[in-house]
């Protein structure tokens, strides 16, 4: 008889952040992401609560790829104990490498000021983890290729399938050698599309027995418009009234798509040449990782040795934060693009702050808002709402506000439909995470209906047997 595996969600399991999911096996424990909570206080707290197992005691983090909610507690695993290797591909070490340091920056900066100024409620203000522990954590990751079996142990091998999400994201297959037969888990991580102007879509599962799946708009549909007409209309009209265009947005793949689409409404003389600032250090970091992961690109033959067909004419980075604050000073018509991606920090603030006031300026929100965030509270609210709070201070709110949905980096339920649709066999098992529980209990009524298969929704610390 071959070894039992028994998986536990301990995050992700009613959310879509908090990634990390503990497969135990012949004696050994796994991780299949590390990923921080966002959102609110309240959630955001749980990652000061006490890691529900000893780190020292995993043997190994597979990583399906390198956003926040799924990378972002590893050094926090490592102060705690854990050294183990840290499995990955090529492109999510790149990318985890800027996500991390940036992230341990903040938070040693976000306790530094929070003891200076005394808004804490704490007297003595920690940062959730250290520049030092990111640097330590980042020498365990051991990169892999894609599409090649790996053994971690004499009864487990591993592999990574492009997934599409962003550059380096994967599927994390985990295969069990049975006396009898193989037996495969497949976690779906972010499941990506094949809509993306910049990356390759996911690639073909045709056989699993065990799909861990995630479900973050497990009940809705993207819109079907063009996303160059739906941006291109948005941004004529702001420039037409010599407005200041901010685009809260994603350091990682969602910068660098809009950088691309706005040089192709250009190109193609639907918008006017305008200065376009890319006001985000994470965003230009990931930008070269971009140029430098050819295996995740669809427009590598479009721009190779002619940047002046990815870029906007008048494209600018801003590189200090002297030039950022100036930029927020500088007249319209122009674009930013700038982090935090759901206004949860970084210079998007600065601008929001400077150009919400005015009525020419236009906010568009590119991606999925978590609830809690600021700017999940704009998004909803801005039609009603007057002012917005920024760094402790009320800012009237007249910017047109609007969300385009066509970028998001993840698969609507249809586009999950269809990629499940490829699987030759019925899986024994199919768990849902990664999804609030509406679209966790939309997306498994779908999937019943559509292929008589069942799905569970994720719980958490529940123990699922398998094999």
């Amino acid at each position: 008889m071959g070894h039992r595996a028994t998986l536990q969600f301990l995050g992700a399991y009613a959310g879509v952040t908090g990634s990390k999911t503990l497969i135990t096996t012949g004696g050994r424990k796994y991780l299949v992401d590390c990923g921080l909570f966002q959102g609110p206080a309240e959630v955001r707290q749980l990652n000061r609560e006490p890691f529900p197992i000893e780190p020292v005691t995993i043997d190994a983090v597979f990583l399906t790829h390198a956003h926040l909610d799924h990378v972002g507690y590893l050094p926090c695993l490592y102060r705690q104990g854990f050294r183990g290797p840290i499995y990955c591909t090529e492109g999510t070490l790149a990318l985890a490498e800027i996500i991390l340091m940036d992230s341990a920056y903040l938070e040693e900066e976000t306790a530094d000021f929070a003891k200076k100024s005394g808004y804490s409620h704490h007297q003595n203000p920690e940062p959730l983890f250290t520049i030092r522990d990111a640097e330590a954590v980042l020498k365990l990751f051991r990169p892999k290729p894609r599409e090649e079996w790996l053994a971690i142990s004499p009864k487990l091998s591993l592999r990574f399938v492009r997934s599409g999400h962003i550059i380096g994201s994967s599927f994390v297959q985990l295969m069990f050698d049975q006396e009898q037969k193989s037996q495969v888990i497949t976690f779906s991580g972010d499941l990506g599309h094949h809509r993306s102007a910049i990356l390759k879509g996911p690639e073909i599962i045709r056989q699993t027995d065990v799909l861990v799946m995630e479900s973050t708009y497990g009940d809705r549909l993207h819109p079907q418009q063009d996303v160059l007409q739906v941006l291109g209309q948005a941004l004529s009209r702001a420039i037409a009234r010599q407005g200041v265009v901010v685009i809260p947005a994603f350091a990682v793949g969602r910068s660098q798509e809009l950088v691309y689409l706005i040089g192709q409404l250009e190109r193609s003389g639907v918008i006017p040449s305008v200065p376009v600032f890319l006001d985000s250090p994470m965003s230009q970091k990931a930008l070269a990782v971009f140029f430098a992961r050819e295996e995740d690109q669809t427009v590598r033959s479009s721009f190779r040795g002619d940047p002046d067909s990815f870029f906007p004419q008048k494209f600018e980075v801003i590189e200090s934060s002297d030039h950022s604050m100036m930029a927020t000073m500088m007249d319209g018509p122009s674009i930013v693009i700038s982090a935090s991606g759901m206004l949860s920090g970084g210079r998007v603030l600065h601008h929001l702050k400077r150009r919400l006031p005015d009525e020419r300026n236009m906010v568009i929100f590119t991606g999925y808002q978590a609830e809690g965030t600021k700017g999940r509270f704009l998004q909803d609210n801005s039609g009603t709402l007057k002012t917005l709070r920024i760094h402790h201070q009320e800012t009237e709110i007249a910017a047109e506000v609007l969300t385009v949905e066509h970028l998001s980096s993840h698969a609507d339920y249809q586009e999950i439909l269809e990629w499940l649709g490829a699987i030759e066999n019925k899986p024994t098992q199919i768990l849902l995470n990664h999804g609030n529980p509406v679209a966790q209990k939309a997306l498994a009524l779908s999937i019943h209906e559509k292929f008589g298969w069942s799905a569970t929704a994720a719980s958490e610390r529940q123990s699922w047997e398998f094999f």
